[in-house]
């Protein structure tokens, strides 16, 4: 790995992101940080920025109180002559949260920012900023990227509970100096409530932070914006979002369980069972908690590619917005299928235009791992090892694509299931046979119940190289089982490296990929 030194980084998180990490937030109140000026708008949830470019990127905060967001950035970290952004008016009709784009930045560099939250009456007011830094992607290869990724996060009533630290694996997710961190999905769990005690099956008991918003199933869009602001009630993610740009999808958790178009909820948990309407609020939560570049333009949409320089490209799906129905998913045709058609057309076309070394499939469900919907299916593959049916014939469109029109480079990487796994899918060992091996990583989750592996489905002939998952449903954070995997694409020789890591960092498994390989 080739990344340059980054003086000043690490006295960057020493001091002024420290201040961002010690933020106390009443968990029931979410009250302002007691550093606020009186009378003084604050942004006490921290900062982040996402879908960072060569040239670009988006900075995100919350205020207490309507505001003018303000951004000032700066090439070190004592904000020497900084360039001003003026962002957005915060206010309630985006619970108070804005992002403001940066352009014209330069490439592979380390932009310092700080933001600065001003009275709208009296803009000479304002309150203390919250600073952040992440760094540019390069236009040179020979800087190399790194990345990490995971999802699920307080899943099945696992929260922050303070007695373990909070959400400490990004803890360890920010010790390896990533470029991003890739969100696969499930950021929130909007069906699932959080309770102050869960007993242990080994008679301890997990204390959990609570909010009112977290006590019942979402429905309201003030309760799926609790939701995300749950989260940041965790200083170990407030201290990561501010040193490390993000890429985020969305799965099916940040509205309700295995959710597709169209349904009707008989959970007697909810009031409203338009699933329909719940996506719409949910939708708008998602887009004004996170700084995401395609939710902001006209018909917004999850789905997108990243660049990151010469290395590398990342290719968002969302598996959730234009899915069919969950059946037994075994239908001898399907022209929707999981991506629907203009997103799988779409797909193709970005692939083909891209010129990076790798491209990185960011998959929010697994291609070859039978993921049930009782009595249906969930994700692509049912279980029947034959030809392609249901909505595996989207992903043998997608596979004959990338083999005959001879695309390099490509990886998918997922979360989804609750454990970490390598699946190799081989031609070989395949019922359908008409495209090139390649690679599918999963890890996951941040902080969930762990579950047992998923059966494989043979229909695309997968090989699983390695899998580490609890023998029993439902395991706490306690009792560990919660992982990510690191992205490291080297820059002198091309080769991708993934590790696939536990809560603390720990290597589990390693695979290096070469490069300029059709498939993989």
């Amino acid at each position: 790995m080739s990344h340059r030194p980054l003086p000043g980084r690490r006295s960057v998180l020493r001091g002024s992101l420290a201040a961002s990490a010690a933020l106390s937030l009443p968990a029931a109140l979410g009250a302002a940080p007691a550093f606020a000026r009186s009378g003084r708008p604050t942004a006490g949830w921290g900062v982040q920025a996402g879908d960072v470019t060569c040239d670009s990127g988006l900075v995100w905060a919350r205020s207490d109180r309507p505001a003018r967001m303000i951004v000032e950035t700066s090439a070190t970290e004592s904000f020497r002559n900084p360039r001003r952004w003026r962002g957005p008016l915060l206010g309630p009709g985006t619970d108070f949260t804005g992002t403001t784009p940066l352009r014209g930045l330069p490439s592979g560099e380390q932009i310092h920012y700080r933001v600065l939250l001003a009275d709208p009456d009296d803009p000479r007011r304002t309150g203390e900023p919250v600073t952040g830094t992440f760094r540019t992607a390069s236009a040179k290869r020979r800087d190399g990227v790194r990345f990490v990724w995971s999802g699920d996060l307080a899943g099945q009533g696992w929260g922050i509970n303070p007695e373990f630290g909070g959400y400490t694996i990004y803890n360890a997710m920010a010790a390896l100096d990533p470029d991003f961190f890739l969100c696969s999905g499930d950021n929130i769990y909007a069906d699932g409530p959080i309770t102050a005690t869960v007993a242990l099956p080994d008679g301890r008991t997990w204390r959990n932070i609570t909010t009112e918003e977290k006590a019942k199933v979402a429905e309201t869009l003030g309760e799926f914006r609790g939701n995300f602001r749950y989260n940041l009630l965790d200083e170990n993610l407030r201290a990561f979002n501010a040193r490390v740009p993000s890429i985020i999808q969305w799965d099916d958790h940040e509205v309700t369980n295995n959710w597709y178009p169209g349904e009707i909820l008989t959970d007697t948990r909810y009031t409203e069972k338009r699933v329909d309407v719940l996506a719409a609020r949910a939708r708008r939560a998602f887009s004004e908690y996170f700084p995401i570049s395609t939710l902001r333009r006209p018909h917004g949409r999850v789905y997108r590619v990243q660049h990151h320089g010469p290395l590398l490209d990342v290719f968002v799906l969302d598996m959730r917005t234009y899915r069919n129905a969950n059946s037994p998913d075994d239908q001898p045709t399907d022209p929707q299928g999981i991506l629907g058609r203009e997103q799988l057309e779409w797909l193709k076309r970005e692939l083909s235009r891209s010129r990076a070394v790798w491209k990185v499939i960011a998959s929010d469900m697994p291609v070859g791992l039978v993921v049930p919907d009782a009595p249906n299916i969930e994700a692509v593959a049912q279980g029947d090892p034959g030809k392609p049916l249901g909505r595996e014939l989207q992903i043998a469109e997608l596979l004959r694509f990338v083999k005959h029109r001879r695309i390099t480079g490509t990886v998918w990487l997922t979360a989804d299931v609750h454990y970490t796994s390598a699946q190799h899918y081989l031609p070989s060992k395949a019922a359908f046979t008409d495209f090139e091996p390649f690679w599918e990583f999963v890890s996951g989750p941040l902080n969930a119940g762990a579950f047992p592996a998923n059966a494989l489905d043979g229909t695309f002939g997968p090989d699983r190289v390695f899998v580490k998952a609890p023998t029993t449903a439902n395991v706490s954070p306690a009792g560990g089982f919660q992982f990510f995997g690191e992205v490291d694409i080297d820059g002198h020789s091309g080769e991708l490296t993934v590790r696939l890591r536990e809560q603390d960092g720990t290597v589990l498994f390693t695979q290096t990929l070469q490069p300029g390989l059709v498939g993989q």
